[in-house]
């Protein structure tokens, strides 16, 4: 599907969102823990989502089925990743998890391959997902699995993040395609800031209020703008897009997130960083195979026409 002028902005939008969300979560947790910030984080992207439905007015299932359905989903793409991520976060660059949260498309690919029968593993897609492992395996490096200090255990804790992620596509595509993607998404963070509650209390204590205006900004900017606004902009990329395209916004989100944490945070992330994402990058182009497709058609003949 060609990309419209419409599209590029929302892709363009939604890169700058969420790249800067990464800054935010690791400005927030000087005054926070990371079960906190997935509290507020939830809890302000649900108040934001019921918003919007509260104005658009969509159809809202009664059945307990979707509701259930919402919880799980919750759980694995909201409470475990973006648990995992800001407790991650707390020893490692943003622009360095940003990077690795860039890995979700090839995992997705790879889960979906082994659950849905529609889905199979082609040898165009297995190249792409050796290709994007081997990205992951560039950035973390062979001591992530030695000395398991602090940094490499933050790399470990975001890529299960993004394996979480990819059960949640899966999930998402088998239990909840009947709902409009707006109600969705919010009984989706709904079901998850439940779930956060008692998590916070258990783990952290009652969630912070006493905080400075810049951790209150950066909250509210994750919450708000990089949960629910972002819901918005993601779903509407991708009916205006489809969900190929909308896949490289995964890429265009850590450039974004590299250049926010050198300005605000003075992160420097090592040449393997680069090197990984050039190879994730690689390969989700060789699993699209639109790139592959453009090289191998032929060129135009050049010349005079025929009269």
């Amino acid at each position: 599907m060609r990309m419209s002028d419409r599209a590029w902005l929302y892709l363009a939008l939604l890169a700058l969102i969420w790249g800067g969300g990464f800054v935010a979560v690791k400005s927030a947790l000087a005054e926070m823990g990371p079960f906190a910030s997935v509290f507020w984080r939830t809890g302000l992207g649900a108040a934001s989502l019921w918003i919007a439905v509260a104005a658009l007015r969509p159809a809202i299932p009664r059945d307990p089925g979707f509701w259930a359905a919402c919880a799980v989903m919750g759980l694995l793409n909201n409470v475990i990743p973006f648990t995992l991520m800001a407790w991650g976060q707390q020893s490692i660059e943003s622009g360095l998890t940003a990077i690795l949260n860039a890995a979700t498309a090839v995992f997705g690919a790879a889960v979906a391959a082994a659950i849905l029968p529609d889905e199979r593993m082609t040898p165009r897609r297995a190249v792409g997902i050796g290709l994007g492992v081997a990205g992951v395996a560039a950035i973390t490096g062979p001591e992530a699995l030695g000395g398991l200090d602090p940094r490499s255990l933050g790399q470990l804790a975001v890529l299960a993040g993004t394996l979480s992620y990819a059960f949640a596509s899966v999930w998402g595509r088998l239990r909840l395609s009947g709902a409009s993607p707006l109600v969705n998404a919010a009984g989706m963070t709904t079901m998850a800031f439940a779930t956060m509650i008692p998590l916070t209390l258990w783990f952290e204590g009652p969630p912070p209020i006493a905080l400075s205006p810049g951790a209150w900004g950066a909250a509210l900017y994750f919450g708000v703008l990089g949960t629910g606004v972002a819901y918005l902009l993601y779903y509407a990329l991708m009916r205006e897009a489809g969900a190929a395209n909308t896949m490289l916004v995964t890429l265009a989100i850590p450039p974004v997130a590299i250049l926010a944490g050198w300005a605000a945070l003075g992160e420097r992330l090592s040449p393997g960083a680069y090197l990984g994402l050039g190879l994730i990058g690689l390969g989700l182009a060789v699993m699209d195979g639109r790139a592959l497709r453009g090289l191998r058609r032929p060129a135009p003949r050049r010349g005079r026409p025929d009269a």
